[in-house]
């Protein structure tokens, strides 16, 4: 479901590590040790703006990924 929030989201199995990439600037972070179902309800989440504030935010370690520019 599109968002006003998030622009992107992808989910590592093997790290358990979500990215997630926010509206409108496109800044990307890094939530650690994300369990699976967490990272589905997310996914499918009808506001994922408030699914993020009530689920995610604060509830996981993170870290914002700078890209290089080229």
């Amino acid at each position: 479901m599109p968002s006003s929030a998030v622009r992107r989201i992808e989910y590592d199995d093997e790290r358990g590590t979500m990215s997630v990439w926010f509206e409108p600037d496109g800044h990307r972070y890094d939530y650690f040790d994300v369990p699976q179902d967490i990272y589905w309800a997310f996914n499918t989440a009808g506001s994922k703006g408030r699914f993020f504030n009530t689920r995610i935010r604060d509830q996981f370690e993170f870290v914002e990924v700078r890209e290089r520019s080229k």
